[in-house]
């Protein structure tokens, strides 16, 4: 029997990436699954990782909306969630001015509103009966003034800088909080960013969802508080507490600028 047989593991932006190699590790070790995310590709995900022999139920929603979120919650409804992986996130590149700013919204409300709302209910019900695990997905691009995708990188930074107060606060408590940092990889993300015309978006070095996923998956099994995954992320996040934004913003901005792509 799997170690975690019969409890229950929220996961958001399971359909693809991060967030469906987070579902796979925890249908492996025997969680039941509540898996959301706001494409039809949901569906095929919980079919699949139906076939690991756990029980999987989808959920499709937009979590940048309070609709969305409030689906989500009643499909949970007044069962002990076990663990909460919020992955559910979206990027968009490109100049702040010349952005669409419904779309920079968009960014605003999915990766900061939609998450905290999320983790609102589910930390307190967790605190309640004082026992949970919640792993946020933030990235190495929070420590980083993102030039051409300067809402997406202060949206990170929000989520790095939260997990960590959020961590502190329920310190005295067997509710635990971990923030995962990857660097780029090889997801959709860029895709759905309009990314695929810099340098980062083409960059074929990406990391491996899987084993970003293991990484933040494992450290919070193990209760840590921040955890990089790949050994360029590290190096990142070493760096940018070193060197001056400006530089950061600089460096940023040779990986997403549009037509960057063209010199690699």
């Amino acid at each position: 029997m799997a170690e975690h047989t019969g409890e229950l593991a929220v996961v958001t932006g399971a359909s693809t990436g991060i967030g469906y190699e987070l579902a796979k590790i925890a249908a492996t070790d025997g969680y039941d699954l509540v898996i959301c995310a706001d494409e039809a590709k949901i569906e095929e995900a919980g079919r699949k990782l139906a076939q690991l022999g756990t029980k999987v139920e989808v959920v499709q929603a937009d979590l940048g909306t309070e609709h969305g979120v409030t689906v989500l919650w009643e499909k949970i409804a007044d069962r002990k969630v076990d663990v909460l992986m919020a992955n559910a996130g979206r990027g968009l590149g490109h100049a702040f001015l010349d952005q669409d700013f419904e779309e920079a919204k968009r960014v605003v409300d999915t990766n900061v509103t939609g998450t905290i709302s999320l983790v609102h209910k589910v930390g307190r019900q967790m605190r309640t009966r004082d026992a949970g695990r919640i792993l946020i997905v933030g990235s190495i691009a929070g420590f980083i003034p993102g030039a051409f995708q300067a809402v997406y990188n202060g949206t990170k930074a929000f989520l790095d800088s939260f997990s960590e107060a959020l961590s502190n606060e329920l310190k005295e408590t067997n509710v635990t909080v971990t923030c995962l940092e990857p660097g780029p990889t090889d997801t959709e993300f860029f895709a759905r960013g309009e990314l695929m015309d810099s340098s980062v978006g083409q960059d074929d070095s990406k990391d491996d969802p899987a084993m970003v996923a293991r990484t933040g998956y494992d450290a919070m099994q193990k209760g840590t508080r921040q955890v990089a995954s790949g050994f360029m992320s590290k190096v990142q996040a070493t760096f940018a507490g070193i060197i001056p934004d400006s530089v950061l913003a600089q460096m940023h901005r040779k990986m997403a600028e549009p037509g960057t792509a063209e010199n690699t």
